[in-house]
C-alpha cells in the first residue's frame, strides 16, 4: 500500500512475525513479557516524531489510510502512525517514557485499560470534546472494564470463530466440539490455531461449558492435558493474521478471528469454498479502543480525531476497510444501503451476542502463557 507522504507507518521489525496481533498477556506475566519486549524491540522512529502533528501508536494496518488524511485535510494536523505488535508491547513503550514518547492516542484492546489506567498511563476523557460519543451504540458505552467511558472510546470490536474447507470436511461444523474434533480427524495436519494464548484456552473452555475466565487449577490442568495430547499432533501452524492462508486455500481448518476471516473469503477465487462459523457454544469478546496518552502533546488534536472518526459516514468508511464492526448506532443499516460485502461476518445477531463473554486479566494469565509454549513446542511432533 502507497501511503501518503505526511502519513507515516512503522512496525518493530523484530516483532512484526512473532507477536499476535492481540497477545494475550496479563498480570504478572504480562509484567515480565513487557520488560523484555521493551528490551528488545527496536524503536518506532523515536516515537511520536512530529512537533507538529498528531501522534498515533497503534496496530498495524489498522486504519483507512484515506481516513486519516482526509483528517488531515479538514483538520489540519498531519498524521504520525506508529505500530506495535501487542498490548504489553504498547504498555511497556509507555510505561518506560512516563509520558515522554510523545504519542497522543494509542489503541488498547478493552482488557488493558485498567491495568494502564491504574498505572497513569491514559488520560481521563473530557466527554465535553467528543460530542460525538453520542453516536455510539450502548452495547460499546459504560462498558465492564472501563464504566462511564473514563479512559476510553470504542474504536471497534470483534469475536473468534473458525472457517473450514468444505470440499474437504463433508460435514457441517456448528460449535468449538466440532472445530476440536474435527481438528484431529478430517484436518490433521493441515489446521492452524491462532498465535494467541488466551484464545487457543477458549476453545476448549467453552467447548466443555467452562469459563473462558477461569482460574479453576483442575479445568487449567485438564485442558493442558488436552492440548498437548490430543490437539498438538495435529497443529500445522500457529498464525496472528489469517486472511492471507484462508485467500489461498492454505488449510483445511483455520482458527480465526471475524474480520480476518471476512477478508480472507472474500479475496479467495472460490469465496464459497470456506464456512465461517460463529461457534454455538460462546466465544470470546474483544473491543479495542481509542485512548489518549497521559502527557499528550497535541491533546486537543486527539479529542479532534477521535470525535471525527466517531462520525458516521468517517466510521462506515473505517469499517468498510478493516471488517470490523466500529460500534456506531445504525452502523449495520449504512452498511447494509452501502452493499458491503458478507455483512454477516461483521455484525453479530442478538443470539450469539448472548453468548459471548469479554475476556479478563486473571491469576491464571501465566499458567495458561506456559501451557501455550509447550504447545508450539509439541506441535505437529
Amino acid at each position: 500500500m502507497n501511503q501518503p507522504q505526511h502519513l507515516r507507518a512503522l512496525v518493530p521489525d523484530a516483532l512484526k512475525n512473532s507477536l499476535s496481533r492481540r497477545a494475550f498477556l496479563g498480570g504478572t506475566a504480562a509484567l515480565g513479557a513487557a520488560a523484555f519486549l521493551a528490551a528488545c524491540s527496536k524503536p518506532s522512529g523515536g516515537g511520536g516524531s512530529s512537533s507538529d502533528g498528531l501522534n498515533i501508536y497503534t496496530w498495524g494496518e489498522y486504519d483507512d489510510p484515506a481516513v486519516l488524511t482526509d483528517f488531515t485535510s479538514a483538520k489540519g494536523p498531519k498524521i504520525t502512525v506508529d505500530s506495535y505488535g501487542s498490548n504489553p508491547e504498547m504498555i511497556a513503550k509507555l510505561s518506560a517514557a512516563k509520558g515522554t514518547t510523545g504519542y497522543d492516542i494509542c489503541v488498547p484492546t478493552h482488557s488493558s485499560i485498567q491495568q494502564m489506567a491504574t498505572g497513569g498511563l491514559l488520560t481521563e476523557l473530557d466527554h465535553t470534546k467528543l460530542p460525538n460519543m453520542k453516536n455510539l451504540n450502548a452495547k460499546v458505552v459504560n462498558t465492564p472494564f472501563d464504566p462511564g467511558n473514563k479512559y476510553s472510546v470504542c474504536k471497534d470490536w470483534g469475536s473468534t470463530g473458525y472457517v473450514y474447507d468444505s470440499t474437504v470436511i463433508k460435514r457441517e461444523l456448528t460449535s468449538w466440539a466440532d472445530f476440536l474434533d474435527a481438528a484431529q480427524k478430517e484436518a490433521s495436519g493441515s489446521f492452524s490455531l491462532l498465535e494467541d494464548q488466551g484464545e487457543v484456552a477458549f476453545t476448549y473452555f467453552w467447548a466443555n461449558g467452562i469459563d473462558e475466565n477461569t482460574t479453576d487449577p483442575v479445568h487449567i490442568a485438564a485442558y493442558r492435558s488436552f492440548i498437548l495430547d490430543k490437539i498438538a499432533p495435529h497443529v500445522q501452524a500457529f498464525e496472528s493474521s489469517t486472511n492471507t492462508s484462508i485467500s489461498s486455500s492454505a488449510r483445511t481448518l483455520i482458527h480465526c478471528w471475524n474480520g480476518d476471516a471476512r477478508l480472507g473469503i472474500l479475496a479467495n477465487a472460490e469465496p464459497d469454498r470456506y464456512k465461517w462459523v460463529w461457534p454455538s457454544e460462546g466465544a470470546n469478546l474483544w473491543q479495542d479502543n481509542w485512548a489518549i496518552v497521559k502527557g499528550a502533546p497535541h491533546e486537543d488534536a486527539a479529542y479532534a480525531f477521535i470525535n471525527y472518526v466517531l462520525d458516521p459516514t468517517v466510521s462506515l468508511k473505517e469499517l468498510t476497510y478493516i471488517g470490523y464492526n466500529t460500534g456506531i448506532e445504525g452502523i449495520e443499516a449504512a452498511a447494509t444501503k452501502a452493499d458491503i460485502k458478507r455483512p454477516d461476518m461483521v455484525f453479530i445477531s442478538d443470539d450469539i451476542m448472548k453468548k459471548l463473554v469479554y475476556s479478563q486479566m486473571t491469576s491464571a494469565d501465566g499458567t495458561i502463557i506456559g501451557i501455550y509454549d509447550e504447545l508450539k513446542a509439541a506441535a505437529g511432533k
